[in-house]
């Protein structure tokens, strides 16, 4: 079986694989994990320490995969925080890296002597999850993870749209408290500063009391009925609500993906979710709600699956990776 290496790269560390790949799979067809490996950015040593380390690391893979897969990987894809110009291959700006404006994809293709696939890590996950995920079989679906930030991955017909400029699903970023806290981003009152992992750890730990305290922390006591964690839990679901409706009016998909750290609390939020975007909406149809599938393998996967794009037709839920990409 012909292999692709997959990797995914994160502000802390990188998660990589060797996938099997055939020549015609089947719609909805996963890769076949051969080989997984993890490995530190090295951010601590600056951006050029980052690309240094990515290369050295997708080199690694690719002698490990000559050495026991059989023969040297067909192809490779890469998924990258920040913004991403997939078409292009360049790495433009990661706040969490340092780094503007990396050519990256010739970089890595230099290194490797293969094709390589550029993609955005939340994209690249939403195209995993619509492929071959909770969003299997779903024509329109919105991937929202809720992590340190939010973002979205926005799918149509088996690709994740990019936009024209790269900033295609930057849910995060909608303003659902006008006039509210201040953002990076430089707006006031974006959605991730009310309902990401992060905003909700950060409040929790103001009302608990406790420095230490996060999201999950918040989940737990929810569940067990604490009224200062209710009360931060309901602000953080009315505000994802608010968000997502807006988003759900501008996109109308059929399935709504929850994904991130804040999804593991499981009933805990999707219970409260549904009915707070039941409530608001009016006009439209409601779209099935459901938690991500994958985890944290999904950017892996989606790089995987952004690799085995580049050998050509794979079905009818090809898509163009220079057209619309991950």
């Amino acid at each position: 079986m012909r292999h692709v290496i997959a990797l995914d790269v994160g502000g802390t560390w990188m998660k990589a694989a060797l996938l099997g790949v055939d020549s015609a799979p089947a719609p909805g067809t996963a890769p076949v994990l051969l080989h997984r490996e993890r490995r530190a950015t090295g951010r601590e040593r600056g951006p050029e320490a980052v690309v240094a380390e990515i290369l050295g690391f997708a080199a690694d893979l690719a002698a490990h995969g000559a050495a026991h897969l059989g023969g040297p990987a067909v192809a490779a894809g890469v998924a990258v925080p920040g913004i991403v110009d997939e078409r292009g291959g360049r790495a433009v700006y990661a706040a969490n890296l340092g780094w503007r404006d990396v050519p990256l994809r010739e970089l890595l293709a230099e290194r490797l002597g293969v094709p390589v696939a550029l993609g955005h890590d939340v994209r690249t996950g939403g195209l995993a999850e619509g492929r071959i995920g909770a969003g299997k079989g779903a024509g329109r679906f919105l991937f929202v993870p809720l992590g340190t930030g939010i973002a979205g991955a926005i799918g149509i017909g088996g690709g994740v749209e990019a936009g024209a400029h790269g900033f295609a699903g930057e849910i995060g970023h909608i303003v659902v408290r006008p006039g509210g806290a201040d953002c990076p981003c430089g707006q006031r009152g974006c959605l991730e500063r009310y309902a990401s992992a992060a905003a909700v750890g950060e409040a929790w730990a103001r009302v608990s009391g406790r420095d230490d305290a996060d999201a999950a922390d918040c989940a737990k006591a929810v569940a067990n009925g604490d009224p200062g964690a209710e009360r931060v839990w309901h602000d953080a679901v009315d505000a994802l609500a608010d968000g997502l409706v807006t988003a759900l009016t501008l996109l109308d998909p059929g399935t709504l993906i929850i994904g991130g750290g804040l999804a593991e609390a499981g009933e805990t939020l999707f219970r409260p979710l549904r009915e707070a975007v039941g409530r608001r909406i009016t006009f439209q149809t409601p779209p099935t709600i459901v938690p991500a599938a994958l985890g944290d393998t999904a950017g892996c996967l989606g790089a995987g699956l952004l690799a085995r794009d580049l050998l050509g037709p794979a079905g009818p839920d090809r898509t163009d990776p220079t057209e619309v990409t991950a």
